[in-house]
C-alpha cells in the first residue's frame, strides 16, 4: 500500500504539455469558410479543447495519470481534426472533414460521452447539431461550386 503511495506522490511530478498556443491560428478553419457567430460559439463550447491548438483545462487535469490520459485524447483528437490547422489541409482531406463533422454530429459521436460528463454545457442540442450539419453542407457545397469534383473526393 505504501508503495502505491509513494508512486502515486512521485507520478504527481510528471506532467505532459498543455496543448496552448500563444501564436495566432493563421491556418484556422474561418480563414477559408465563413463560420457564423453561433456556429463558432457551439465549436468553441463543445469540440476546440480537443480539435484546436488550445484547451481549455478543468481543475483534474492537475491530477495524474488523469493528465496522461486527457493530454493522449486531445493529441489524438487533434491528429482526426484540428480546427486551428484546417486551411493548411489539402482540398480532399478538408472535404472529408465536413463529411465527417456531419457524420459524427448525426450519429451523437461527438462529442465524447467521457468529455461531457466533465463538461455538460457542451452537450449538443439537436437546433445546435442542426446548425453544424447546415453550415459544413455549406461549405461542402462552396467547395463543389470552386473545386473539380475529383479534387474533392477520395479515389
Amino acid at each position: 500500500m505504501w508503495l502505491l503511495i509513494i508512486a502515486f506522490i512521485i507520478i504527481q511530478f510528471f506532467r505532459p504539455e498543455k496543448n496552448i498556443s500563444a501564436a495566432p491560428p493563421v491556418n484556422h478553419i474561418s480563414v477559408k469558410f465563413s463560420v457564423p457567430d453561433d456556429v463558432k460559439q457551439i465549436l468553441s463550447a463543445s469540440c476546440y479543447d480537443c480539435h484546436s491548438n488550445n484547451t481549455r483545462y478543468p481543475w483534474y487535469f492537475s491530477v495524474q495519470p488523469v493528465a496522461w490520459w486527457l493530454a493522449d485524447h486531445i493529441s489524438e483528437g487533434k491528429k482526426h481534426l484540428n480546427f486551428d490547422e484546417y486551411s493548411s489541409y489539402n482540398l480532399r482531406r478538408q472535404y472529408h472533414k465536413f463529411e465527417q463533422i456531419i457524420e459524427m454530429i448525426k450519429e451523437d459521436e461527438m462529442p465524447l460521452s467521457p468529455y461531457l460528463v466533465g463538461h455538460p454545457g457542451a452537450a449538443l442540442s439537436i437546433e445546435q447539431k442542426d446548425k453544424i450539419i447546415f453550415w459544413s453542407n455549406g461549405c461542402m457545397d462552396e467547395m463543389k461550386a470552386a473545386y473539380p469534383a475529383d479534387s474533392l473526393l477520395k479515389k
